[in-house]
This record gives C-alpha cells, sequence and structure tokens, in this order.
C-alpha cells in the first residue's frame, strides 16, 4: 500500500482559511502577516496559530459554508488524486488550518482519513480559541505515521505534499517529500521543489 499526505492551505487549496475567516473581523491583513512568517519558519507556529485564532472571537459559525463556498481548489489537485487513487494509493489530509472547512472537503474528494485544528465555538460564534491539540509540525509528522500504520504503508513508500515549514517534519518522516510553490526553508529541505503551474505535475514524480 502507498499513501500520500498533503497539507492544504496553499497547497491542496489555493488560499489560507484563517485568512477567509480573518477577513470577516476585520483582521486580515494582520492574520495574513504572522502566517506568512510562521510558513517561513520564522515563528513557532502553535504560538502564532493562538495570536492569530484569537482575533477571529465574535465572527458568526455561519462563517464556515461562506468560506466553504469561497475556496477553490490549487488546479491539477483534484486529477492529482484520482490519478494516485486510480494508482491504488490512499491519500489523506493534514491541515493546520480547520476541521470545520478541511471535512467538508475530504468528503468532496472521497478522502476518508483527515486532521486538523478545531475553532471553539459558544453561542453561534467563534471564541478566539481552538480546541484539542494543535496541528503543529511535530503532529503533521505524527498523523502522517500514524495513517501509515493504518494502512499498512512503511513510510519510505510514503508521499507529503506541503508548501510551508510546518510541513517540513512530515515531509521529512516520508519516503518522498515535496515542497508544491514552497516558502524558501521548505523548497531547499523537501526531495522534490515542485513549481509547475498544476498540482497534479506531481502524479510524475510520484508515479515515474
Amino acid at each position: 500500500m502507498r499513501l500520500c499526505v498533503l497539507d492544504v492551505d496553499s497547497t491542496l487549496i489555493t488560499a489560507e482559511v484563517i485568512e477567509l475567516i480573518a477577513a470577516r473581523a476585520g483582521t486580515r491583513e494582520l492574520v495574513a502577516e504572522i502566517t506568512e512568517r510562521a510558513m517561513r519558519g520564522e515563528l513557532d507556529f502553535s504560538a502564532s496559530l493562538k495570536e492569530r485564532v484569537a482575533t477571529l472571537a465574535g465572527v458568526p459559525d455561519t462563517v464556515f459554508a461562506d468560506v466553504l463556498a469561497e475556496v477553490e481548489l490549487t488546479p491539477g489537485a483534484a486529477e492529482l488524486i484520482a490519478g494516485l487513487k486510480t494508482a491504488g494509493w490512499e491519500v489523506a489530509l493534514v491541515s493546520g488550518g480547520f476541521a470545520e472547512v478541511v471535512g467538508p472537503l475530504a468528503a468532496r474528494l472521497g478522502i476518508t482519513r483527515y486532521r486538523a485544528n478545531r475553532l471553539e465555538v459558544a453561542d453561534g460564534v467563534l471564541t478566539g480559541r481552538t480546541v484539542g491539540t494543535v496541528v503543529n509540525r511535530e503532529v503533521k509528522a505524527e498523523t502522517l505515521r500514524a495513517f501509515a500504520a493504518e494502512v499498512g504503508c512503511a513510510l519510505e513508500d510514503a508521499v507529503a505534499i506541503g508548501d510551508g515549514a510546518n510541513d517540513l517534519d512530515m515531509m521529512a518522516a516520508a519516503g518522498l517529500g515535496i515542497a508544491w510553490h514552497a516558502k524558501p526553508i521548505v523548497q531547499e529541505k523537501a526531495d522534490v521543489a515542485l513549481n509547475a503551474p498544476r498540482l497534479d505535475a506531481a502524479l510524475d514524480i510520484i508515479l515515474g
């Protein structure tokens, strides 16, 4: 069995979901700046997530449906997943974003394994906090290992695709780490840096 684990924000989809939510809170510029620094590896992800999520307090939970309608798959993402499945691969998603958006995206793509952060909601609005363990770079790597064990895939037969520093440990744990239009530190450390127009260009690398 072979496994491919994809990051979500700026990999599977073109946007950063937290920035789309922050636009409703009036904090998009601040959140985008912190996100950029975190993805470059300049900030601790868990601390930066806490700071960014705090700015979302008071946003109605209807934002999830709004954002789901707004997000766009990266060109070639659906074709990459379909091509891997046709070749007998398992595909999973691991995200430092939010399960409220990642879950429906996964279902839309026929993906059953995913892990992401969850936003706390009270009285129909976001509280500005997350619930449970933060999906940081260490947890992403742990999740890849767990998914590989579940499907019976040796780690050397697993592939991880991502764009930010939060993906580095996951990419190191996999047999093949692919950087997708990634931050400089990720392009430098990945096994392959892919800067093609479409994500399904990864099929040639993965399937040979």
